[in-house]
């Protein structure tokens, strides 16, 4: 080996190295705050990691789903669920690969969280059980009740993805951004310039909530230190995200459900008008409200008028 080549080695050993350590110290540094802790909860172990969960209240049982993306956990649901624990069991879990729970370097998929949904209800609530869920994590409700009808009662659909994209599915371009993602070192430095605390507070400003001035500081730190909990191990469900794995076509399943459906928009939500018809046009027994001045989330914008309009449906 010529002098040249070993000096591109070790200078691009060096590099790797360097981003490795950076790498280590962000995952560090955004989880040191320990926001995210696990005292007041439980887990469920279930067949692909540990599931975190909490129950709180008494009544008939309530299952909050919180949306589907490396942020998130049941911190989404933390401003209604005792005010809905007057009247119900309430029951919230971080899905698998986000917040609390476990993060395998695996491929998620909808059936996956069909499959998750199914067993909890089974072997954690045990009943018959209302639902509430948010975005992408609603068509994992549908096809649930699709597959298992006896296990859910009515259902709560907090702007949930549009049919159409959900039926678009992996391809050649989202098949190389997920093996992008999902490599050890360069990967894991492309997720944290993804989802680092700048990024996650433009979410909140411009996607979530219609009053940017109404996002508190505490609530972007929950939601970034989670996106890097279990080793910034969040990567490999981003990437099944990004690579279309946990999409599905939920037309079918939404023909067929006999069970209540009720669908909350954010008013000031994009394409809130054409996502409703959408599902209507599916099944025209599903109901429809718009809440005024909220946008993707209004269990934390608008909490007290969400929990008015569910506890309307659910009573």
């Amino acid at each position: 080996m010529n002098t040249k080549l070993k000096t591109a080695f070790i200078l691009s050993a060096l590099s790797v190295g360097t981003i490795h350590i950076m790498n280590r110290c962000i995952t560090a540094a955004s989880t040191m705050k320990n926001l995210l802790n696990t005292e007041e909860g439980h887990f469920f172990d279930w067949r692909f990691g540990k599931i975190y969960y909490t129950k709180k209240g008494s009544g008939t049982p309530l299952l909050l789903i919180h949306d589907l993306t490396p942020c998130s956990s049941s911190y989404e649901w933390h401003s209604v669920e005792q005010k809905l624990a007057k009247h119900h069991t309430v029951y919230t879990l971080d899905l698998l690969g986000c917040g609390r729970s476990d993060k395998p370097d695996i491929t998620y998929t909808n059936y996956m969280y069909v499959q998750l949904i199914s067993d909890f209800i089974e072997k954690v609530i045990k009943q018959k059980t209302d639902v509430a869920a948010t975005g992408l994590s609603a068509s994992f409700v549908i096809m649930t009740c699709g597959n298992h009808p006896e296990l859910l009662g009515k259902i709560l659909l907090i702007n949930p993805e549009s049919p159409i994209k959900l039926s678009s599915i992996p391809g050649k371009r989202s098949k190389i951004i997920k093996f992008i993602i999902n490599m050890p070192i360069i990967g894991t430095m492309l997720y944290h310039i993804i989802t680092n605390q700048q990024n996650v507070e433009y979410l909140f400003t411009e996607k979530y909530f219609y009053n940017p001035f109404l996002v508190k500081a505490k609530c972007v730190h929950i939601y970034h230190e989670s996106a890097h909990k279990g080793d910034s191990n969040g990567k490999y469900l981003l990437s099944s995200i990004n690579g279309k794995y946990v999409n599905i076509n939920i037309n079918s399943a939404l023909k067929n459900i006999d069970n209540s459906i009720y669908l909350i928009f954010g008013k000031a939500k994009e394409e809130n008008e054409t996502i409703a018809e959408s599902f209507t046009k599916l099944n025209p027994a599903v109901e429809t409200v718009f809440l005024p001045e909220c946008k993707h989330l209004p269990q934390l914008e608008t909490p007290d008028t969400l929990v008015s309009n569910m506890n309307i449906f659910l009573s």
